[in-house]
């Protein structure tokens, strides 16, 4: 996890970059930009809030030979060992993402270099480079009193409420390729920022393969446990599947398999599954790992608990008390109506 409240922007170049296939040019500044005190809360809140908002998939630098040759893992290294060469290295990261920009739908705009200082990941203090890119503008209206009337002037700049693109740096984790972040609002060419400029595959990390197991479970559940019995089990066993992820510390698969396959005819079908989808969600080799909290939380929160019937009605299920739904609810038939139903169980009706 990160936490940006208390960083401070030590240093920051602002550059402008154009499209190569249109001829348009590159800009490079002469030196870095002073902040007032007015403009730093505006600035961080721009650079910072898409980070706030979205969930941590992380990357690190990559090459398919070694780091070494992956141009930004090297700025990126210049600037954590020598800070006060901020500016002419932004420079060269600049003139890179220029020469990147050769496709007709990539925008010209604003490219911000920044080392950050006070930044917490993974509960370290670390410093961080942020690199952004502005590239929509938008109209909006400046008055000005003459004489005895207010004159209205149609001006164009950059919207502060939406960072178009950026990524932060973290000097944490240098020999994997240091972990990364990164946002693209506007996906017009999404290999333009991930593939070409940055050159960054997914950190492998106990978030990343606790969020992708949970994927895999998810789509275990759609494809084989509700073919198989019914949307009940198949809410019963995403159910189980994240209580085992929450109440653990270290995950285990013949464990996992133990206490969240009611049905042990379902097991070969899990193994088998695994082999058939487990190299999609990456998890093809995971039997064991330490499990994220924060990425079991992010997955509570985006699973669905809900039988959806074809009568208009939806059952809610509960995640924290999955022994409610076993012990309070049953499926049946009815031959007189030639209908499925659910019968559920109370003592009485609570307030919401």
């Amino acid at each position: 996890m990160i936490n940006l409240f208390n960083t401070h922007i030590e240093t920051l170049s602002i550059h402008r970059v154009g499209n190569k296939s249109r001829n348009e040019a590159i800009f490079l500044s002469g030196q870095s930009t002073n902040l007032n005190d007015e403009v730093v809360p505006l600035i961080k809140e721009y650079f910072f809030r898409p980070f706030r908002e979205k969930e941590e998939n992380y990357f690190q630098f990559a090459h398919e030979v070694d780091l070494e040759y992956n141009d930004m893992f090297k700025l990126a290294t210049e600037i954590f060992e020598n800070p006060s060469n901020l500016h002419e290295v932004s420079k060269k990261i600049t003139t890179h993402l220029f020469e990147q920009s050769n496709h007709p739908h990539i925008k010209n705009g604003e490219v911000y270099v920044a080392h950050l200082t006070n930044v917490n990941i993974d509960n370290n203090v670390v410093d961080a480079i942020g690199i952004f890119k502005s590239e929509l503008q938008s109209d909006f209206l400046q008055f000005e009193e003459k004489g005895t009337s207010l004159e209205m002037n149609l001006q164009h700049g950059i919207n502060l409420s939406k960072l178009d693109k950026g990524c932060l740096i973290f000097n944490y984790k240098k020999e994997e390729g240091y972990k990364i972040l990164t946002v693209d609002s506007n996906r017009y060419d999404a290999r333009y920022w991930l593939e070409h400029f940055l050159s960054v595959d997914a950190f492998e990390d106990e978030n990343f393969i606790t969020k992708k197991y949970l994927k895999f479970c998810q789509g275990f559940a759609k494809d084989v446990v509700f073919p198989s019995e019914d949307k009940k089990e198949e809410v019963m066993f995403m159910n189980r599947s994240v209580n085992y992820f929450a109440k653990n510390d270290q995950f285990e698969e013949s464990n996992f398999l133990s206490e969240v396959l009611d049905n042990p005819d379902l097991l070969p079908e899990f193994k088998n599954y695994k082999v058939d989808k487990g190299e999609k969600y990456s998890i093809e080799d995971v039997t064991s790992f330490p499990i994220a909290n924060s990425a079991v939380t992010d997955a509570r929160k985006s699973i669905r608990n809900i039988i959806s019937l074809d009568t208009q009605i939806q059952i809610k299920m509960d995640f924290i008390n999955p022994e409610s739904a076993e012990k309070y609810v049953e499926k049946g038939w009815d031959e007189e109506k030639q209908m499925y139903y659910y019968l559920v169980y109370f003592n009485k009706e609570v307030k919401n």
